[in-house]
């Protein structure tokens, strides 16, 4: 069966949220969001490509740092409205310079960082 990406089920904006998930580890690393147009060019192009909400525009993870995601596969939840994103990362997947984008824990009711940035 071939896949259609506009047989996801997007939000109002035309949007569903994406996981991004390290395929060798299971790490955690980011969420953005995709329109279809950016599901069809992450599946073509092998490298993933979100829609940035901010500047209304493809971005493609890593065009600019370097710290590009390879496509392993995509993944659809079971209501079809969100993705996982199996990739490998190459180098920080967080603006922030670090692996991920969940660095922040609630411990005890604090917030504690317990990953430093990379670079």
């Amino acid at each position: 069966m071939s896949f259609d990406p506009t047989s996801l089920t997007y939000d109002e904006a035309g949007l569903l949220p994406c996981i991004a998930q390290e395929a060798e580890t299971g790490e955690v690393l980011m969420l953005a969001w995709m329109n279809a147009a950016a599901v069809a060019r992450t599946l073509e192009t092998g490298r993933v490509t979100y829609w940035s909400r901010s500047r209304q525009a493809f971005w493609v993870k890593g065009e600019t740092s370097g710290h590009v995601q390879e496509l392993v596969e995509l993944r659809v939840d079971c209501d079809r409205d969100c993705l996982l994103a199996l990739v490998r990362q190459a180098g920080p997947a967080c603006h922030t310079g670090r692996r991920s984008c969940f660095y922040t824990a609630v411990r005890d009711g604090d917030e504690v960082e317990i990953m430093a940035p990379e670079v």
